[in-house]
């Protein structure tokens, strides 16, 4: 919102100059964004009058100007504007005059006697750009002709009036006015507030316009009037000209201007008709298929369609009997404008719905001044007096005979009371508010309340406040008019203590270290994923999918239920800019459905969201180099990382499946625990037809681990160190090949065998075809077992009877015997 300071203190003049009024209007959540004077600073500019102009001798385009400045002596000045004549009143730089420079940061522009094409001048005739008024440059500035000779040009054009440009967040609708922000002003500091007067204007002619509205759900209100015998050839009055300029509009013609004023000045857009091009009656209506409709800006558009998500959506218009006319809220069309033949008119004023012009502008890829107030929400009680406004500015300036205005009241939003509790607003702004400031805010906004014994506030917003909702919001208004520089700053008061380090669990940050020493990079991704890759990696139906009721974009559409789909986004866009390795890792939230949880803070009922950390490895198993030959990275290069990533946590892999991964070369993780193993997360290559989705040349190994499994610790227990030597003894056993070494470990350990403190896996080896040592589906696996007693040395009986407890163990259970 932009206006000058000027015109705001024609309707609340406070006590203030213009930097403390920019100061409160700031402080009360109405930031100005920008403040400054109409013109950059200059000197020496005063108001002249050309007598006579003569074309310079040497020079075809140059113009030898006698020039009176009010000081009794005449200036010879050389100017090449082509407007430069005898008789006319214009701006003249004197000798030792300091023009703004042309460039932002430059040096002011110094004039003095100089020549022309050997002819002296003694100063210079200034256009618009060169006194910062613009960037017209194609002439000198011509001035009225009653202008005072030898005033000075900032006092005449009020070059010091300050423009303020108001930066206002969306709720604040209200000051899209002058008459808005007058009303705020007014609150703020107290001020008087003086609504802007006007005569009515007679009904002199009986026409009317029939108009039928087709869809409350598009237009609340319809107003309008018919107006004959304008004069096209009128001109915009000057101050109303200056007053559109320093508002950062341009002037078009008298009817334009005038509807552009009337918005600027009371909040409610306009629109005329050159009646004479309409076809009959008018309807106000969704359009229909196949309808367009040229619009002001030279523009054609396709009023049935389909926005950004691909919804369709359609468009409010005003039709007449051949078709749509204008578009609803946003702007008029090209065939009925007002021309400088126009000599009878249409006036509407209207309330359109918020929710039938919002996003509409939008489609069309252009907005205007009317659709971004309409879509915020315009004072449907204002509706009718702006049309009278309009029309008694109409008829001042162009003349004509004005008909009765028709107006239809539909479906105007009814403002409720909204209650707020003296305590909680207290509570929230944090200051002891008493009935009476409260009292005292809402007198001051305008706002009708009544007071219960109980300190309640029931209070009824007016109409143009269609932010004012909630307690919140009343609570929000109250704060604002108590002033935010006026809430003292309190720090909080609170006891604090010095807490023991959790020496049992692990702190996130350390993990995320460990998998950077790995050389894995920490992605951040949003906790939302497109529905297709979310069922593709989870494997879920559509129905059990966490939707987002209004997502930000079509490839956010459900909650994520694992961090992959964002890595594999993230590993695709790295392919792409050239990169050959990768290795990722993410932390963070993931969600499911859980009817078993409940709602407790910080959680919502039936959704588990638990802490996971996520990665994958794509590329070589180690940057290219002469020492390794070059392999691709695979489930037990990833499978070390972890091992480093989680110790001393100790852990298991065993086969398993998962939707999002290779059927043969995917895994569960256990976590080895003194209560037994717990399943902890997976890992495993992308699954094959996953691979091809994404266009991946290679698969990458992925895994996700519980966060807050793995940052458990057990307490480190002391142990005393034994005197006596340890004994390694190795067994050698053969299984069918379908046996996994883990489940012979399993099965030793399940023996529980005294003096055992280790087995490791050292050695496997499998067959050629026709071998008389073993079957061709059998193989060798040999196991390297510590054994010692830390009381005694180990005999040869006692060493014997453990082996022999553990052979037992595998022939047992897992069918193996002794090579």
């Amino acid at each position: 919102m932009q206006f000058s300071e000027s015109w705001l203190r024609q309707y609340v003049n406070p006590d203030l100059d213009s930097q403390a009024l920019g100061h409160a209007m700031t402080m009360a959540g109405l930031e100005v964004e920008e403040q400054h004077a109409v013109a950059p600073p200059f000197t020496k500019i005063v108001v002249a009058h050309i007598l006579s102009a003569e074309l310079h001798p040497d020079a075809d385009r140059l113009r030898v100007c006698k020039v009176d400045v009010g000081t009794g002596q005449e200036l010879q000045i050389v100017c090449g504007a082509p407007n430069a004549r005898a008789g006319i009143k214009i701006p003249c730089a004197l000798m030792g005059a300091e023009l703004p420079s042309a460039e932002v940061g430059g040096k002011p522009f110094l004039i003095k006697v100089g020549k022309l094409r050997g002819v002296e001048s003694q100063g210079m005739l200034c256009s618009g750009r060169e006194l910062g008024l613009g960037d017209d440059h194609e002439g000198i500035l011509e001035l009225p002709s009653d202008a005072p000779v030898g005033q000075d040009i900032r006092e005449y054009l009020d070059l010091d009036d300050q423009i303020f440009v108001i930066k206002l967040t969306p709720n604040k609708a209200d000051c899209l006015s002058i008459m808005g922000m007058a009303r705020e002003v007014s609150a703020i500091t107290g001020a008087t507030l003086c609504a802007p007067h006007w005569t009515k204007v007679s009904v002199s002619i009986q026409d009317k316009l029939p108009v039928t509205v087709e869809h409350q759900d598009l237009c609340g209100r319809f107003a309008g009037r018919v107006i004959r015998g304008v004069n096209p050839k009128a001109q915009t009055p000057d101050w109303i000209i200056q007053r559109l300029c320093h508002a950062g509009q341009r002037s078009i013609s008298p009817l334009v201007d005038l509807s552009n004023y009337v918005m600027l000045e009371m909040g409610q857009p306009t629109h005329v008709f050159d009646i004479d091009k309409l076809s009959g009656a008018l309807s106000v209506r969704w359009a229909r298929p196949g309808e367009s409709l040229e619009l002001l800006n030279g523009q054609t558009v396709t009023l049935v369609g389909s926005d950004s998500s691909g919804k369709m959506q359609d468009a409010g218009v005003v039709a007449d009997q051949t078709g749509p006319v204008a578009l609803a809220g946003i702007m008029g069309g090209n065939h009925c404008a007002v021309t400088d033949d126009t000599t009878n008119i249409y006036v509407e004023a209207a309330y359109w719905q918020p929710s039938a012009i919002q996003g509409r502008a939008r489609r069309f890829n252009f907005s205007t001044d009317a659709a971004h107030r309409f879509e915020r929400g315009v004072d449907p009680q204002n509706t009718v007096p702006c049309l009278e406004y309009l029309t008694s500015l109409i008829i001042e300036v162009c003349g004509g005979q004005a008909g009765p205005v028709d107006d239809q009241v539909l479906a105007v939003p009814e403002r409720k009371p909204v209650t707020m509790r003296l305590a909680r607003a207290t509570k929230v702004i944090g200051i002891p508010l008493t009935v009476e400031i409260v009292a005292d805010v809402f007198k001051r906004l305008g706002f009708e309340f009544k007071q219960t014994a109980q300190d309640v506030f029931i209070v009824t917003p007016p109409s143009y406040r269609f932010d004012i909702d909630i307690e919140e919001d009343l609570i929000e208004e109250v704060a604002r008019m108590y002033g935010f520089e006026n809430i003292p700053d309190v720090p909080p008061v609170a006891s604090l203590k010095m807490s023991a380090r959790a020496e049992a669990k692990r702190g996130i940050h350390l993990l995320r270290q460990r998998c950077a020493l790995q050389g894995y990079q920490e992605a951040v991704n949003f906790g939302f994923i497109d529905l297709e890759s979310e069922q593709g990696l989870a494997g879920a139906a559509e129905k059990d999918l966490i939707k987002v009721l209004n997502p930000i974009a079509s490839q956010y559409g459900v909650m994520r239920s694992n961090l992959w789909g964002g890595l594999l986004n993230n590993l695709k866009a790295n392919l792409n800019r050239g990169a050959g390795r990768v290795r990722l890792f993410e932390t963070g939230r993931v969600f499911n459905r859980n009817s078993s949880v409940e709602e407790i803070a910080g959680r919502v009922a039936g959704f588990d969201q638990p802490q996971k950390i996520g990665g994958l490895a794509y590329g070589s198993f180690v940057p290219e180099q002469w020492a390794s030959a070059n392999r691709p990275v695979d489930f037990f290069d990833v499978k070390g990382d972890l091992a480093r990533v989680l110790d001393p946590l100790q852990f298991t892999t065993e086969s398993a499946n998962h939707p999002a991964l290779h059927p043969g070369r995917s895994a569960q993780i256990y976590l080895i625990s003194p209560q037994g193993k717990v399943v902890i997360g997976s890992v495993g290559e992308l699954h094959p037809a996953l691979q091809q989705i994404y266009e991946l040349p290679q698969a990458p190994v992925l895994f996700e681990l519980d966060l807050e499994a793995i940052q458990k610790l057990s307490i480190p227990q002391p142990e005393e160190l034994s005197k006596f030597p340890a004994v390694q003894r190795d067994l050698a056993v053969v299984v069918k090949q379908a046996v996994s070494a883990q489940s012979l470990m399993d099965a030793m350990a399940a023996s529980k065998q005294a003096f055992v403190k280790g087995i490791e896996l050292f050695d496997e080896f499998k067959p050629k075809a026709g071998s008389n040592s073993m079957a061709d589906d059998e193989k060798s696996l040999a196991f390297r077992v510590t054994l010692l007693n830390t009381h005694e040395t180990l005999q040869d009986p006692q060493i014997e009877a453990v082996m022999t407890a553990l052979l037992s163990a595998l022939e047992k259970k897992c069918a193996a015997r002794l090579r």
